[in-house]
């Protein structure tokens, strides 16, 4: 038996000599250097007593060795758990105790607090920084620079993804080989990539968007991948004329706008610019197309399917849609009380079926049996609908629907009216306890750079063009809107610090 995800990622002899990763400071990892320090890292990881199956946790900063860790899993038949860079010795505590993870790397940094962590969870640690130093490269060095693959089923495991946890404890989505592979086979195949293609990478590397589709997309082909440690608009805008294309978030974009170093002949020689992660607001795809005379792709994903849908490479990319079901994936709106498919233009709960979505979720069957339904459709947890010309239009998260005075809401279409008033750059609306209407709607403006909205005018606009039981009861100015590492904005730390708005 073999191991698909290894052997189609990193199996093709013919690349290794090629380019992988094209480093800030100029330097370069050939796929053949990537796959040697991979096989060092996996012969440390047997060595260490962890066998196929394991659970591995790493929380380190993005690098070239990072990424190996990930590949040196996959070799070995262990099942790779990335952690967010931002989370507290608390927070890592939970993941490594529930995963049951045999080993946790960390960055040296971290190990004093960490090493009581692991220690109570019965795991071993390692270290390793974002230059590749640590416990582990000191283990791995002696290592062999080859490793007998682990045969692999397609149903095994591949890796863990936790979700956010925004309501509740985090719950870790359990993805497959199938699932990994199956999702960056289709996605090469829609938006065209080849081994001629260097992809623009300043995402994070322990996120679906940032590894399962933008790094094994580029591993697919044989392309290569400009590695940057992070998202910094300098140096973007420096290493763009080497690239052919880019992933990001709503933010890269709009960051890049406001350099006037960012035009048409910047980006001239560019393929494609995908945004996900977060919804993109349509005036970013004007303003965008208007300065570059691109047309940023659009698509939908999450923790538990990896990509679902994606506006068209040939073909109108819709702004305010993301796209059509990729190919081989199912999707439906349905009536989130009794489950029944709903008719087209309609608002519903978005459930997806195909060979992305996970497994389940780890050691939590009650909450798998209630969002995985026994058919195979997933309850993704998002509302949206079709529109009349087949495009997924997405209107929120199911647990951001306010239901005021037995009125269901949907924020999305008040947060459209607020986005397109004079002054306002980005908007988000929430639903807050109100002692008559059981919840009511608050609207939080961010201004544009020098602006200052007025709010009795934004007022006059909302009564004009909405129900009244949609009216927001109070508008908010912030500098800036909570968000989450991806750029999504965290409507729950809004429902926090301001639920007791209208309290008696």
């Amino acid at each position: 038996m073999a191991n698909p995800l290894f052997d189609t990622l990193f199996g093709c002899h013919a690349r290794k000599d090629t380019v992988f990763l094209h480093l800030q400071d100029g330097s370069v990892v050939t796929h053949a250097a990537f796959l040697a320090r991979a096989a060092q890292y996996a012969n440390a990881f047997i060595a260490a007593g962890l066998q196929p199956g394991d659970r591995l946790a790493l929380q380190a900063e993005k690098s070239p060795q990072s990424l190996a860790v990930y590949a040196a899993c996959i070799q070995a038949g262990i099942v790779y758990l990335p952690l967010n860079t931002g989370y507290t010795a608390s927070e890592v505590s939970y993941f490594v105790e529930n995963s049951g993870a045999r080993l946790l790397i960390c960055d040296p940094s971290k190990a004093d607090d960490l090493k009581p962590v692991a220690q109570s969870a019965g795991a071993s640690i390692l270290t390793l920084d974002a230059a590749g130093a640590g416990t582990l490269q000191q283990s791995a060095a002696g290592m062999q620079t080859q490793f007998d693959t682990v045969a692999r089923g397609a149903d095994d495991l591949a890796a863990f993804l936790y979700t956010s946890g925004t309501t509740g404890r985090s719950k870790g989505a359990m993805l497959t080989q199938t699932n990994l592979l199956s999702n960056a086979q289709t996605l090469v195949d829609v938006w065209q990539f080849t081994k001629e293609d260097v992809l623009l990478h300043a995402l994070p590397i322990f996120h679906t968007h940032g590894l399962f589709v933008a790094t094994n997309v580029s591993l697919l082909t044989g392309g290569a991948m400009i590695f940057l440690p992070k998202f910094d608009v300098e140096a973007v805008i420096d290493l763009l004329p080497q690239a052919s294309a880019m992933m990001g978030v709503p933010t890269f974009y709009t960051r890049l706008l406001d350099d006037a170093r960012f035009d048409r002949d910047l980006v001239a020689h560019m393929r494609l610019f995908i945004s996900g992660s977060a919804p993109l607001l349509a005036e970013t795809h004007v303003q965008f197309e208007a300065r570059t005379g691109h047309r940023i792709l659009e698509r939908y994903g999450m923790t538990e399917t990896n990509m679902n849908t994606s506006n068209p490479y040939d073909g109108a990319r819709r702004a305010g849609t993301v796209g059509f079901p990729l190919p081989g994936v199912e999707l439906k709106i349905t009536d989130p009380a009794t489950g029944d498919a709903l008719p087209q233009g309609e608002i519903g709960q978005i459930e997806v079926r195909g060979p992305n979505v996970f497994k389940g979720y780890w050691q939590m069957p009650e909450k798998t049996r209630e969002e995985l339904r026994a058919d195979g459709f997933f309850i993704t947890g998002d509302l949206g609908l079709i529109d009349d010309q087949g495009y997924v239009q997405i209107v929120g998260r199911n647990k951001d629907l306010i239901i005021s005075g037995g009125y269901n809401i949907y924020p999305k279409e008040i947060e459209v009216l607020l986005d397109d008033q004079p002054g306002v750059l980005e908007s988000a609306v929430i639903g807050v306890p109100h002692p008559d209407f059981g919840e009511t709607v608050v609207g939080f403006l961010v201004p544009e750079k020098g602006q200052d909205p007025d709010l009795e005018r934004i007022d006059r606009a909302a009564r004009a063009d909405l129900a009244r039981f949609k009216h927001p009861r109070k508008l908010i100015v912030l500098p800036e809107l909570p968000r989450n590492t991806m750029g999504k904005v965290q409507k729950n730390v809004l429902r926090a610090e301001y639920g007791q708005l209208f309290s008696a």
